[in-house]
């Protein structure tokens, strides 16, 4: 069984000017990007393995959500994730040997597109309309290796949010 940890980048700022690959975070996003890695810790989510796109908002995000972890994961930048397609996801994906549990931090619609194509149809209705910024879909495959994964098979384990994480803790 392997797992899959999809997080979207927390909510970006749009400053006049600047490229999309270049927008920091803005402050709801500071904010809830440490909220997310406290509550990966908290709840044993650490991933072996954490693929990153190279935007700034992605990069961003990573940083301050591993704030939380004594030993963040072993992280790599990997250019594919910005701006893909679920296809090319989970190509990305495929090569990753059999790391698990595995994660990428990207974007939508990419994230949404993928989680919707790798769960069960049972597990779809489960999902949010929208996959929102600073979210994160955990999901585990029946595979022992990740070239092995089949679309369709997964199992949404949870969906988290920021907002959701601040409400159980209220």
């Amino acid at each position: 069984m392997l797992r899959l940890m999809l997080f979207r980048h927390a909510k970006s700022d749009w400053p006049a000017g600047v490229a999309d690959r270049e927008r920091p975070l803005a402050p709801r996003g500071r904010k809830a990007a440490p909220i997310m890695g406290s509550y990966m810790v908290s709840s044993g989510l650490t991933p072996s393995q954490v693929l990153v796109s190279p935007a700034r908002r992605t990069l961003e995000t990573w940083a301050a959500a591993c704030d939380a972890w004594a030993s963040p994961p072993a992280t790599t930048y990997e250019e594919a994730i910005y701006e893909a397609a679920p296809e090319m996801l989970l190509d990305v994906i495929r090569r990753r040997g059999n790391a698990s549990p595995l994660m990428l931090v990207g974007h939508n619609p990419g994230l949404e597109s993928l989680t919707a194509r790798l769960v069960s149809s049972a597990d779809r209705a489960r999902l949010p309309v929208k996959f929102p910024t600073g979210g994160l879909a955990v999901i585990d495959l029946p595979a022992e290796a990740w070239s092995k994964v089949g679309t369709g098979t997964g199992t949404l384990e949870r969906f988290v949010t920021p907002r959701g994480v601040e409400a159980e803790e209220d």
